[in-house]
């Protein structure tokens, strides 16, 4: 008779879950903004408000766990701490000369998430599919980085932290088991990541890879 999976075999299982975090948790300029932001866009939209998230993914292989998201960059070592692959600007091109007005694309090892301990309604698992997971990590390095806040690649809608993760699932095949932000939630930028995922191929002028920031 086989014996039984143990507790650390079943945590270490290929997986790939999905975190709903409150946008703004444990920073309150950004928690403050973000609900300034959904109070005028409900008024223009003419709906109640609801709650903003911000996603990332965290993936389980052999190798451990490694974090998925997209982030403002802290210090000038996030390629060689953060797992970087990519980084884009805040706001405008220009600003993005400046690294406070950047952002970075993060497939981070044994990463870290500040504010997951926040997440509602997580994890949500998306497979178990050892195969999935690691297309997953591979399309991550794929993804575009236009400028954040902005709709350059035309999508309808601003790109931030949460079309990332929605143009990796919606290129994996992932969608339907991410479903929904939590009850009376939203995450911004979203359907963007979905729609951009739909194209053949994403502009490739919109693209910076890390080589060409540091």
């Amino acid at each position: 008779m086989a014996d039984r999976a143990t507790a650390g075999e079943i945590a270490d299982r290929p997986r790939l879950e999905l975190y709903w975090i409150p946008l703004g948790a444990g920073a309150q300029v950004v928690r403050l903004s973000g609900r300034a932001y959904e109070a005028l866009t409900a008024v223009l939209q003419q709906r109640p408000r609801r709650d903003l998230y911000h996603s990332a993914l965290i993936a389980t292989t052999a190798a451990g766990r490694t974090i998925v998201e997209s982030a403002p960059v802290p210090d000038g070592e996030g390629p060689h701490r953060r797992g970087v692959v990519a980084e884009g600007a805040v706001g405008s091109s220009w600003l993005g000369r400046l690294r406070v007005f950047r952002y970075e694309v993060r497939r981070w090892p044994g990463g870290l998430i500040p504010d997951l301990r926040y997440a509602v309604a997580s994890p949500v698992r998306l497979t178990e599919d050892p195969l999935a997971v690691a297309q997953v990590l591979e399309l991550v390095a794929e993804a575009p980085s236009p400028v954040w806040g902005r709709d350059e690649l035309h999508a309808g809608e601003m790109w931030n932290s949460n079309s990332l993760i929605a143009w990796v699932l919606a290129r994996a095949g992932l969608l339907v088991p991410a479903g929904q932000p939590p009850p009376n939630g939203r995450a911004p930028g979203w359907d963007a990541g979905i729609h951009v995922a739909g194209r053949l191929v994403a502009p490739p002028a919109t693209r910076t890879t890390v080589s060409a920031v540091l």
